[in-house]
């Protein structure tokens, strides 16, 4: 039974539109990853945008519970139901049905879809929630349903805000298999599970806790997947179902061994890993040190670590991903759309990670002897920054011990390097949370744009807001705040392309447009106001200063991307990009840095498909078309179902919103700047065209004029080479003299070892010690020499009873120092000049004594 298959085609049958996926970063900069099925709509929730026109809709989200708040990690291996990505099957209602026909539709479902026996299924209700009992009495026996508080039946989005009672399906699995003190409803044991949970949104609750009721009260609900499949298959655990056990069984097959109970919690983890790293990569989530590029490096390493335990000692986690495509690839295309990229990147972590395990599960074995009750802050710091250990890896590794990391001592390291990447997601995004764009909206409507064909519009101001997102009617001469038209040619910020800058004008005043960016759909333009005052309902006009060199450098990061993908290979794909009117910035998938003929040879296709004048396309189409006809769509963004399909020529092929130039020949001409790394396994790129070019161009000669003038030749390339030379010739006079000691060294015989102990003023020491192990057969030679205020020494030994490295060990420390090797060849480095002569007699005792 295809259950998500099931549960959509149910709800759509009930009215409901199927909304995709939404990607698993959010546009909300409140959370690190969507962790909920409602997580798409909270907008409308709120209010902050208006209801769709249909009010009812159903999904099956991607989520992700492993950072920042909602944060389900450590569980997993553990339990039989925490994942760190799970699939959330949910329905909802924007102020249409409520109570009554969401328990009706959750119970035909559970009843008679799922066939689950309604002797198993157990319903809880919030203490006060009259309604919600009498209406679940029509459907369950009421002894079967429970009252609890707050704590287990009331939902909130926050401490203010839109809130509710909330009702839940439990499926009793078993006294027969589950019979602890805590097997109970409303215990915290594994034979009442839930399964579906329906949240009643019916109140607003302000600052001081009082409850409001809503004038339209919604619904969310929630259906684990993974738990259904799980009842549905007849097993206890998750793991044990369909969504997972393939790729266990490949994984023994992999480690050729069998999962047992002691080994199983491994094979779970790894399972459940692959899934979540899988899908981030495939959205365009890489490693990183940082944010949710490193949540995603913990879950990959504490997987790789599991696998240690299992065996393995080089990567095994893409040899997983087929297996995982097989089961998930049909429903998310992504998966199988980049395979080929996420293998990739999957196996080039795993190497980093397989470099450094040993040594560090070594050093933590050896720290772990001598621990007692708590673990080591400077043993888990160095795991951390020497071997690539996440703390949470550590702390898991000691959980099974019931031993404590002294994680104060490590926070204090970790302040003390700042360099290290902070390992807490601070969020991101706009600060315009508090404006009421809700009312705006309703107002208003959503203003249209109309640039993509012009730079010049006849506009009227709608509304004017201050540098807060308060309403205003007027804005005065050198006042700053937002406008909105009614319609407008200035492009808000959105795909990388910086918004539109420019002016309002009229022939009494004037505005500059300093930026434009878009707020719920919103399109505002930031103003400064130069001349008289602009008040609402004003008619203006709007024009917009930067549009072609903005609209050359975007079209040429398409045009970049196509040529990349020709000379790199189609694995490449986009994972960020910025578009003004004085560069480009494209940031792609790629794990390592380009050649200069890879460089030249994207440059020169970029100009060639310049040259030949491609047309530029726009077509609005249905997004399956769309893809169908080849179009790039960056993983990460959400698109509708009509979607807008950039092209030039046929060579490119992309989903854009931005503005673009109408024929390839209008870019001028392309140069790349710079290529460099930006993290793991991705490359940047910066480029320049259009007047951007000419300028860099000119800078260019600018320079090359300098340089022949300062190398008084006009063949530069001849002139760098004669210089070079020249340095060349004065770095050998000058090791020649280095070289060169300011006195002869001291030798001495005894029996038939020469022994040479003396301080050397001049020259390379370590070069003089190896002349003369050349140039005897029997010799105990050991050089000291005063570097500023340090100490050097060099100790060396052929055919003869001392031993290098022993007797530099026993003369470093006479100069506050420290050091050893081999018994032929040994160095120390000290700190104290004035006991130089003291360890020089020491020395030569030593010698003396050990010959």
């Amino acid at each position: 039974m295809d259950i998500r298959k099931e549960y959509l085609e149910f709800f759509k049958s009930k009215g409901h539109e199927v909304i995709s996926s939404m990607p698993l970063v959010p546009d909300d900069p409140t959370l690190m990853f969507t962790n909920a099925g409602m997580v798409q709509f909270k907008d409308i929730f709120t209010g902050a945008v208006p209801r769709p026109v249909n009010p009812r809709a159903t999904s099956c989200q991607l989520c992700v519970r492993a950072g920042g708040k909602h944060n389900d990690l450590e569980n997993v291996g553990y339990t039989a139901r925490h994942h760190t990505l799970f699939e959330m099957l949910g329905n909802f209602s924007f102020g249409d049905y409520f109570k009554e026909d969401a328990i009706a539709y959750a119970w035909e479902f559970v009843t008679v879809n799922l066939a689950l026996p309604i002797e198993k299924l157990w319903v809880t209700v919030h203490d006060s929630d009259d309604e919600a009992f009498e209406i679940w009495s029509k459907h369950i026996d009421p002894s079967r349903i429970m009252r609890f508080g707050d704590k287990d039946n009331f939902w909130s989005m926050g401490d203010t805000g839109a809130c509710g009672p909330c009702s839940e399906i439990f499926y009793d699995q078993g006294e027969e298999h589950f019979n602890g003190p805590e097997d109970k409803m409303g215990g915290d044991g594994d034979r009442f599970l839930e399964i579906w949970n329906l949240v009643f949104m019916q109140y607003e609750r302000s600052s001081d806790g009082t409850l409001t009721a809503l004038p339209k009260p919604s619904i969310d609900t929630g259906m684990g997947l993974e738990r259904v499949m799980a009842i549905k298959e007849g097993v206890f655990n998750n793991f044990d179902s369909s969504n997972f056990q393939p790729i266990i069984k490949k994984l023994e097959e992999l480690a050729e061994k069998e999962a047992t109970s002691e080994t199983i919690g491994s094979y779970r983890v790894i399972a459940d890993h692959l899934r979540a790293n899988s899908f981030m990569l495939s959205q365009g989530i890489l490693f990183g040190n940082e944010g949710r590029p490193y949540v995603n490096r913990r879950i990959m390493r504490r997987a790789v670590r599991h696998g240690y335990l299992l065996g393995f000692r080089e990567p095994f986690m893409a040899k997983l991903y087929d297996t995982l495509c097989d089961i998930m690839g049909s429903h998310y295309s992504e998966l199988v759309e980049q395979k080929s990229y996420v293998k990739e990147q999957l196996t080039l972590e795993e190497e980093r990670f397989f470099k450094t395990i040993d040594s560090g599960m070594t050093l933590f074995n050896e720290e772990l002897k001598n621990t007692k009750d708590l673990f080591s802050g400077e043993i888990a710091f160095k795991l951390y920054d020497e071997k690539g250990f996440p703390l949470d890896l550590t702390e898991d590794m000691l959980r099974d011990r019931d031993i404590k990391v002294d994680v104060e001592k490590f926070e204090e390291l970790m302040s003390l390097q700042k360099a290290k990447a902070k390992a807490a997601w601070k969020g991101s995004g706009d600060s315009a949370t508090e404006g009421d764009f809700k009312t705006l909206i309703e107002k208003y409507g959503i203003n249209e744009f109309v640039g993509y064909n012009t730079t010049t519009f006849e506009s009227k101001i709608v509304a004017l807001l201050d540098e807060s997102f308060n309403e205003v009617q007027a804005l005065e001469k050198g006042q700053s705040g937002w406008v909105m038209l009614d319609k407008t040619p200035f492009y808000a910020t959105s795909g990388g392309q910086t918004g539109d800058i420019g002016a309002l004008e009229d022939e009494g005043h004037i505005a500059i447009v300093k930026d434009t960016q878009k707020f719920h759909g919103l399109n505002l333009s930031k103003i400064k106001v130069e001349k008289s005052n602009l008040k609402v309902g004003e008619a203006v006009s709007a024009v917009v200063v930067n549009r072609w060199e903005v609209a050359k450098h975007h079209s040429a990061t398409h045009l970049l991307q196509s040529a990349l993908k020709m000379v790199l290979g189609d694995t490449v794909s986009q994972a960020g990009s910025l578009n003004d009117s004085n560069r480009l910035r494209f940031d792609f998938t790629y794990p390592k840095a380009m050649t200069n003929e890879e460089i030249e040879e994207v440059e020169d296709l970029v100009n060639s498909m310049i040259i030949r004048g491609l047309p530029g396309s726009v077509e609005e189409l249905p997004i399956e078309e769309a893809k169908k006809k080849g179009a790039i769509a960056m993983f990460g963004e959400k698109y509708g179902d009509m979607v807008r399909v950039v092209g030039f020529g046929g060579i490119s092929v992309e989903f854009c919103g931005g503005t673009h130039v109408r024929n390839t020949q209008d870019i001028g001409s392309f140069y790349i700047t710079k290529e460099s790394g930006v993290s793991a396994g991705v490359r940047r790129i910066e480029a320049v065209c259009g007047l951007a070019a000419i300028k860099y161009t000119k800078e260019y000669i600018t320079k090359v004029n300098e340089l022949q003038n300062e190398l008084k030749n006009s063949d530069i390339i001849l002139g760098v080479k004669k210089l070079k030379d020249q340095i060349k010739e004065l770095k050998r006079e000058l090791e020649e003299a280095q070289n060169s000691i300011s006195a002869p060294i001291t030798e001495e015989m005894i029996g038939d070892i020469k022994v040479v102990v003396d301080i050397v003023n001049n020259g390379d020491i370590k070069k003089i010690v190896d002349d003369y192990k050349n140039g005897n057969d029997k010799v105990a030679i050991m050089l000291i020499q005063a570097k500023g205020d340090k100490v050097m020494l060099v100790a060396g030994s052929k055919n003869c009873s001392v031993k290098a490295g022993d007797w530099i060990k026993a003369i470093a420390p006479i100069v506050g120092g420290g050091g050893g090797g081999r018994p032929d060849f040994a160095q120390a480095g000290g700190k104290d000049v004035s006991k130089i002569e003291e360890a020089k007699k020491a020395a030569l005792e030593f010698a003396k004594e050990n010959l």
